[in-house]
């Protein structure tokens, strides 16, 4: 008998799950999203150590993902979904007694660095944002909020070239270092890199018709790609990233 009535209220509890949840389903509208961001891994304000940028290549920094709009009031609603990306960045930069720790020789060194300096950047991430939804109009969506993203694959690496290195202080012993493998200096920070980062985004969304829409996307890092522990780089480097791509309604 007891045994009856437990499955009896296990049944009732499963079937008054599944009548909430399509009750939450009733009016959820799916998207598919595939995008490509620009975008960099850098200091909100400039240091004046940090000249100009030399170059700037582009990287494979797609983006596929899917997510719900639940509507709450009005044309309020909340949105919520899951995207795998990358934000990768490849850069060179003019720098000015910039502070750098070096591989060069098989020889560690660490000092003030004037010359040019080469960067690049790879995060793969599974990111999960939950953005208040704002329907504009019957073709324009706006959204703002907060993401968490956890980082699958990352690395920080490069090298600094063509300039020379004070060991130590600006008045240290100093360094040449030239443009080739053997007489530039190689750095590897992919180990001091945070596995988690969370940050602001906010975009638009703007539909044709009823299925097939464009959009544009901002994201911007609230913690840095480093952990705190990380002194080397002075500045804290933020993920600062703008995309733009196609969305599907799929319900």
């Amino acid at each position: 008998m007891r045994t009856t009535k437990i499955f009896i209220t296990i049944s009732a509890l499963f079937l008054a799950l599944g009548a909430s949840a399509e009750g939450f389903m009733s009016d959820l509208s799916i998207n598919g999203r595939i995008g490509y961001a620009i975008g960099g891994t850098a200091p909100v304000d400039l240091p004046a150590s940090i000249r100009k940028l030399n170059k700037y290549v582009l990287q494979p920094n797609f983006s596929v993902g899917v997510d719900a709009t639940k509507p709450i009031s009005g044309r309020w609603g909340v949105t919520f979904g899951v995207k795998y990306e990358n934000k990768g960045m490849n850069e060179d930069a003019q720098v000015k007694n910039y502070h750098e720790a070096i591989v060069r020789g098989g020889e560690m060194l660490d000092g003030r660095f004037t010359g040019d300096v080469t960067t690049q950047v790879r995060q793969w991430m599974v990111t999960l944002p939950l953005q208040a939804n704002w329907r504009a109009s019957r073709s324009l969506n706006l959204r703002i909020g907060p993401y968490l993203s956890i980082l699958t694959s990352k690395s920080f690496t490069g090298y600094a070239h063509n300039g020379y290195l004070r060991v130590g202080n600006p008045t240290g012993p100093k360094v040449e270092l030239g443009d080739d493998q053997s007489t530039r200096g190689n750095y590897n920070f992919t180990e001091h890199m945070r596995p988690l980062q969370w940050g602001v985004g906010m975009g638009a969304d703007w539909y044709s018709g009823h299925r097939v829409g464009l959009y544009a996307d901002i994201s911007w890092g609230m913690s840095g790609v480093m952990r705190s522990s990380f002194k080397t780089i002075e500045q804290s480097l933020y993920p600062i990233f703008g995309t733009l791509g196609v969305t599907y309604n799929l319900r």
